[in-house]
């Protein structure tokens, strides 16, 4: 159960703190260098700004997948190590398996934009990540594991 309120405690800032800048800006001659865009989002808002600018699949997939499977799986969680005796602890094992494959898709998006930028030649493009970022992955890895634990386990045993 420990593992399951961890995942819990890291689940909500990384959703809710700011996640990562990004700073494009341009050198120009006797100006020197201009900001062009400079944007700090949390998960929360970058859903709330993707259904605002008219990008709803984007959103609704963000949302999905780093708001809805964790906190499904947070619920089944709970299920699975506070009621161990429960009926449907077998098929809450078996939801556990389908959509923890899911787990890391959205860090994985994340780290791959994060490769793309700091790889790049531009000097101008900078992105800095923040608390929730890091929240965040610490959310997925302790759930991974306390997901792990529950399935390897019997359904009828609970995980301390």
């Amino acid at each position: 159960m420990t593992l399951v309120i961890a995942s819990a405690a890291l689940l909500v800032p990384g959703l809710l703190l700011d996640m990562m800048t990004l700073n494009i800006s341009i050198s120009v001659p006797l100006f020197g260098n201009q900001t062009l865009h400079d944007e700090t989002r949390s998960i929360i808002g970058t859903i709330g700004t993707l259904f605002e600018n008219g990008n709803p699949t984007v959103a609704i997939l963000i949302l999905l997948f780093s708001v809805v499977v964790p906190f499904l799986k947070l619920i089944g969680m709970v299920m699975v190590v506070g009621f161990p005796g429960h009926p449907r602890s077998k098929y809450v094992h078996v939801f556990l398996g389908h959509i923890s494959k899911w787990a890391m898709a959205d860090v994985f998006v994340v780290g791959v934009f994060i490769a793309f930028l700091t790889t790049t030649t531009d000097a101008n493009i900078k992105a800095t990540l923040h608390e929730g970022f890091y929240f965040f992955v610490a959310y997925c890895l302790v759930s991974v594991l306390s997901v792990q634990l529950v399935r390897n386990s019997k359904p009828d045993q609970a995980i301390a």
